[in-house]
């Protein structure tokens, strides 16, 4: 489903839904929580399978450290070769990964690597080991390159599919910003434009004159191509949106200033709490947008006598 095309709704903490998350560790909850619209809407399927992802992907990261002990690796990687050559067809590697409830990708991660120290006796480098990952066709052994290839497919939040899967809807939610701007006729650079005027570290959009969106004023537009919740809006924050706004360059002379944030697949509504500092979240492009010449029409209007 395209989530472009879609309106998503801000969503709020205090009211709590359920949906399943896959393969759930034995000592937590077969449930992620979810919660519920502020309003009548549904929530669209792109804005729950964002939800899902950032909750897999925070699980895994509690739970990742044990399966890279050295002897968990080992006993994964003596298991694999066992039963693969017991079950040449099967895809073993996928349903060991779904057994000890790791994602599949960051399995073929971990085999792959141990069968890389054998053959290169020692530690491979990150790119050979990113390349195979990429093309299972450059592993040797061909019955690992499948069972590489069958992890990869079959993980929907990890591994370089969904890396490049992530990338590409990125992109697309930048270009339906970039439309949303000329169909205003608002003039702005995009971020290669600014990258290539020297500046590092940037938005998505500078907007050459700023706008007033629901009386805040806006010199910048971040694209998030994702569901905003607590965890990742405060990593945002502190690593990109604060930066923006405090954002000095001396070769013209101006701070970004406060700008607007827009999380396409929603957000915690709760979290659209730094409006008075500069950060106005939005789940959609704004419709209300008042321009200088708005503005100065209206101050130009007559007015009726009183």
């Amino acid at each position: 489903m395209d989530g472009a095309s879609e309106t998503h709704t801000p969503v709020h903490e205090d009211v709590k839904g359920t949906i399943p998350q896959a393969a759930p560790c034995p000592e937590e909850s077969h449930h992620a929580t979810l919660p519920a619209c502020r309003s009548t809407k549904c929530h669209s399927q792109s804005t729950l399978l964002s939800i899902f992802s950032l909750e897999y992907q925070k699980r895994t990261k509690r739970t990742i450290s044990r399966h890279h002990a050295p002897e968990v690796i080992e006993s994964h990687y003596q298991r694999y070769l066992s039963e693969a050559k017991a079950h040449p067809t099967a895809p073993v590697l996928l349903q060991l990964a779904n057994e000890v409830d790791l994602s599949p990708a960051l399995m073929a991660r971990l085999i792959l690597d141990r069968f890389l120290q054998d053959l290169e006796g020692g530690m491979p480098s990150k790119t050979l080991l990113n390349s195979m990952l990429k093309e299972p066709s450059l592993i040797p052994d061909l019955l690992l390159a499948n069972n590489i290839y069958q992890c990869t497919i079959n993980d929907c939040c990890y591994g370089p599919l969904v890396d490049c899967i992530k990338h590409a809807i990125g992109q697309e939610h930048e270009v339906l910003l970039c439309d949303k701007l000329k169909e205003r006729n608002l003039s702005f650079l995009d971020e290669n434009q600014l990258r290539a005027k020297g500046y590092d570290k940037t938005p998505d959009i500078i907007l050459e004159v700023p706008v007033a969106v629901e009386g805040h004023i806006v010199h910048w537009i971040e694209s998030k191509a994702s569901f905003g919740d607590d965890h990742s809006h405060r990593t945002y924050l502190n690593e990109q949106f604060w930066s923006y706004w405090n954002r000095w360059h001396s070769s013209c002379h101006l701070r970004f200033g406060p700008g607007l944030v827009i999380y396409w697949y929603g957000f915690i509504g709760e979290l659209d709490c730094q409006r008075d500092r500069g950060i106005l979240l939005k789940d959609c492009f704004p419709t209300d947008i008042v321009t200088l010449c708005h503005a100065s029409q209206q101050e130009r209007a007559p007015r009726a006598p009183e």
